[in-house]
């Protein structure tokens, strides 16, 4: 009997635990759902999610990261630093390609391709003829088919056309029916019309010769009137004999920048110190073109370019209705005073801090006109830059500068000895086509080699081989092995060389030099696959991003992916950076 009873006690109580097993377990499974439900539904419908009317893209021209860290607390709480609170930023963001330069940097951008896929493979490089036995170098944007609208008599054309891949602009008026505008506004026009693209409705950018906002026939066949009622003002003028004077006190500047008279700096035009004041008149008695060339070399040229910002934001109605609009702002001031002042001075300093103003003024003004809350803004650099090599020296670095004639001849020295040594006719003298030594590229004679039925892979390498006698270069890749990608994509270096390589327009050879050595002229420069060229600031600010402070690694090459998410936008057509999804809500 008691048996019986343990046994039925027993029974009992594991049905009643099965049963309640059996009912969490059917509740477990009515709240996932409903949690998911909830969660799905604090996500915007496609009949409540507002696309954001206004996309703003700034760049900063030679905006290292580590400003961010060095500068950061001297910023103004309406600039970078709201970008910082109220956006997203990636502390390890670097570009994976060379050349570190301007007009790569600025086409990389907003289409999130490498200068593989854009053909940008820097500022300039050669164009060789069908035959292979000539050709000429070609900057970025020139187009002899075009004419420079408002400017001066010498000005040379200029467009987009050299850029092979859509920007998010682009993407953007494709699928508005061309509703939406896009303009692209900068010192340089390559800052002004790379990010924009080729679709764009203008890019404007500022005359070295007369001080006026211009344009290209690319885009219209004349100035609109309010850029004519705006340059008749004659914005430049305004700061002829201005002086620049530092924005607080010296000491501060010498705390973080060393001393101002730096012997490795070097001076203004027109035989003015390389010390504070500056007084801009670039040596002339009123406003001339030798003026209108020194005015970016001072941050008065990015004010223009704010106020010229404003002027586009409200006479071309940017973010006025349903269909996204994109602006790109390019700031070159800081561009122009690193390459004469080097990255630890004090003028690089006020640049950084005076942009950081000015780009605080701008978001001002899109606030009270388009609202914040509808725009998207994205902030990034095109590269950074070297320290000046005289400047690495003292400090025990390797800083050293190479003359590229020196590089020049050990080239065409290895291609005579390893391909003609018993050659006394020196018919191996013109292997060498051209040597581009910004971005490295090696152009060999390819009429030549067939000529003397020499193999053009041999002579990339004897082209490697002579440029690695010269002290100061590092490595060199063959166009061969980068066209079979024969390189590891552990290498960081031999990876950005190949993002580099474009099969049309680069050369047959690319020489890389070590780091802290300069092959150029500046004062100091950037082109190279090091951090101090790479590492750029990446942060965007706006809906559908949670604000903070991100360690993965990225790319300016994921701006445009993460936009055109953000927009529920195309990606752009050669995109290969990766949507940011660590900060996407």
């Amino acid at each position: 009997m008691n048996n019986r009873s343990h046994t039925h006690g027993r029974a009992r109580r594991a049905s009643a635990a099965l049963l309640a097993l059996l009912f969490t377990l059917a509740n477990t499974s009515a709240v996932a759902p409903q949690g998911r439900r909830d969660a799905a539904q604090q996500r915007p419908s496609n009949a409540q999610w507002q696309r954001p009317r206004l996309v703003l893209f700034i760049a900063v021209d030679q905006f290292r990261y580590d400003y961010v860290e060095r500068f950061g607390d001297l910023f103004a709480p309406n600039g970078l630093r709201r970008m910082m609170r109220e956006g997203a930023s990636w502390a390890n963001a670097n570009y994976d390609h060379v050349p570190t330069e301007t007009a790569p940097g600025h086409a990389t951008m907003l289409t999130g391709a490498w200068p593989s896929e854009t053909g940008v493979v820097g500022n300039e490089w050669y164009e060789r003829n069908a035959r292979g036995d000539g050709g000429r170098r070609v900057l970025n944007t020139l187009d002899e088919s075009a004419r420079v609208l408002g400017g001066g008599d010498a000005e040379q054309g200029a467009s987009p056309r050299r850029l092979l891949a859509a920007t998010l602009g682009d993407e953007l008026r494709i699928a508005s029916a061309g509703r939406s505008k896009v303009v692209g506004v900068s010192v340089k026009d390559r800052g002004a019309m790379l990010p924009a693209g080729r679709n764009a409705t203008a890019a404007y950018w500022l005359s070295a010769q007369n001080g006026a906002m211009v344009s290209s026939s690319y885009y219209f066949n004349e100035l609109p009137a309010w850029v004519v009622r705006f340059n008749s003002a004659r914005p430049s003028d305004r700061y002829f004999g201005a002086r620049w004077e530092r924005l607080l006190a010296e000491a501060e500047y010498a705390r973080r920048a060393g001393a101002d008279d730096a012997p490795w700096e070097k001076g203004t035009a027109g035989g003015t110190r390389n010390v504070f004041p500056h007084t801009l008149t670039g040596g002339a008695e009123r406003p001339s073109r030798a003026f209108y060339s020194e005015l970016p070399y001072t941050p008065f040229a990015n004010d223009i370019l704010v106020d010229f910002a404003k002027e586009v934001i409200t006479n071309e109605s940017l973010g006025a209705d349903a269909d996204t609009d994109v602006l790109s702002v390019s700031f070159s001031a800081n561009d122009y005073i690193g390459h004469r002042y080097g990255p630890y001075s004090h003028e690089a300093m006020d640049g950084v801090l005076r942009v950081d103003r000015q780009i605080g003024a701008l978001l001002d003004f899109v606030d009270a006109r388009v609202g914040l809350r509808n725009t998207v803004v994205a902030f990034t650099a095109d590269h950074g830059v070297a320290p000046i090599p005289e400047h690495s020296a003292s400090l025990n670095l390797p800083g050293v500068r190479v003359k590229q004639e020196e590089i020049r001849t050990k080239i065409k020295e290895g291609l005579a000895q390893r391909l003609a040594p018993n050659d006394a006719a020196g018919r191996a003298d013109d292997y060498l086509l051209e040597y581009t030594p910004k971005n490295g590229n090696v152009y060999l004679n390819l009429e030549a080699l067939r000529r003397d039925r020499v193999s053009r892979a041999d002579a990339e390498r004897a082209a490697c081989e002579g440029a690695l006698r010269v002290e100061g270069m590092a490595r060199c890749f063959t166009r061969t092995q980068l066209e079979r990608g024969a390189v590891s994509p552990a290498d960081a270096i031999a990876r950005r060389v190949l993002h580099g390589f474009h099969m049309l327009r680069s050369g047959d050879a690319v020489v890389v030099p070590q780091s802290f050595v300069l092959v150029v002229t500046y004062t100091a420069d950037h082109y190279s696959p090091y951090s101090y060229d790479t590492h750029v600031p990446l942060m965007i600010m706006g809906g559908g991003l949670t604000p903070g402070r991100y360690a993965q690694p990225a790319t300016p090459a994921d701006i445009a992916p993460t936009l055109a998410a953000l927009l529920r936008a195309e990606t752009p057509s050669n995109a290969v950076g990766r949507v940011l999804i660590e900060a996407i809500k």
